[in-house]
């Protein structure tokens, strides 16, 4: 066989080849290639660590040093204390200026210092009088009957004046009982409460009793009385029953006329309870300041004064202090 015959025969074998490649590639499904494995990059070398430096202590604080956080509460407070007592100064500057006019007066010869003694003579006086026990013995049985006769009054006369300030037949009915009853003194009673109770301690509480019992009243008819009309309205408009209404609306709009009257009440049963302890008692503060004055101890007399006026307005800081914890819904002018 030729040179060329195999050559024909080895290219028609190839190309025969490769048109049976084609036929399969053309028959079996293209082949997806996976994507090229992406290489990650290789680590960096950390770097060296630094030296370490070396590490600066602060100074601690010197204990004269004042605390720069602490600095401002100093004048802050000194600022608060100088308020105070600027306050407190000017309530008391007329007090003080009393008792200067009171102590320097007798001293100066402008009054008889045998009916007037200087301040300091009755604070001896006074203080002679809490030693030996006296005093204590006639306080006490004064603040009891004073006490006891303005409670019963302030249970007494509050809800009558609520009962009588709400429903007006009440008040139509009692209105003429109370007028005629109102306007008669207590003192000018109390030979009537005398005789008809007795020298004892009844005729005393019940005659502060009825003292103290018109302020209350009147005061708590005049506040049920003139209650906001507006709120009032507001409240029918809601819905409220009466009892609610009157919970609400009249007994809170109430409280500062209602304590108005028991403060007035509070001064009027010391003043009265004193008159009564003078005539016809046997302890009491009435009873010591009449039978100084029958034995002419002036000091004395004067002793139980003070303390009268002390109580009174302990009575009424009191009074007010509780008035203010039952109006915490008023708004400050």
């Amino acid at each position: 066989m030729s040179t060329a015959a195999v050559t024909k025969t080895t290219g028609a074998e190839a190309e025969a080849v490769r048109a049976d490649g084609a036929r399969t590639a053309a028959q079996e499904p293209a082949t997806v290639r996976e994507p090229a494995t992406v290489r990650e990059p290789a680590p960096e070398p950390e770097p060296a660590p630094e030296p370490a430096l070396a590490t600066v202590r602060e100074p601690a604080p010197s204990a004269a040093a004042p605390d720069p956080a602490r600095a401002p509460a100093g004048p802050a407070a000194l600022r608060a204390l100088g308020r105070w007592l600027r306050a407190a100064a000017l309530r008391s500057a007329a007090i003080l200026a009393l008792l200067a006019v009171w102590e320097a007066a007798p001293r100066l010869a402008l009054v008889d210092s045998t009916f007037l003694p200087p301040v300091s003579e009755v604070a001896a006086a006074w203080w002679e009088l809490a030693g030996n026990g006296q005093l204590a013995e006639h306080t006490q049985a004064s603040l009891i009957r004073s006490f006891g006769g303005f409670g019963i009054a302030v249970v007494v006369a509050v809800p009558l004046g609520l009962l009588i300030g709400w429903y007006r037949p009440v008040a139509v009915l009692l209105g003429p009982l109370l007028e005629v009853f109102r306007n008669t003194a207590a003192l000018a009673l109390l030979p009537v409460f005398v005789l008809l109770l007795g020298i004892g301690e009844t005729s005393k509480v019940s005659i502060v009793v009825y003292a103290c019992v018109w302020p209350i009243l009147l005061n708590t008819i005049s506040a049920v009385g003139n209650a906001d009309p507006t709120l009032v309205r507001l409240a029918r408009s809601m819905d409220l029953s009466t009892p609610r209404l009157f919970q609400k609306v009249i007994l809170p709009a109430s409280v500062p006329a209602i304590f108005t009257g028991i403060r007035l009440a509070g001064a009027v049963s010391i003043l009265v309870l004193v008159a009564a302890e003078m005539i016809g008692a046997k302890a009491g503060l009435g009873y010591l300041i009449n039978a100084s004055q029958f034995n002419f101890a002036i000091p004395e007399m004067y002793a139980g004064i003070v303390t009268i006026s002390a109580i009174g307005v302990a009575f009424n800081q009191l009074l007010v202090s509780i008035e203010r914890r039952l109006s915490l819904w008023r708004v400050p002018a």
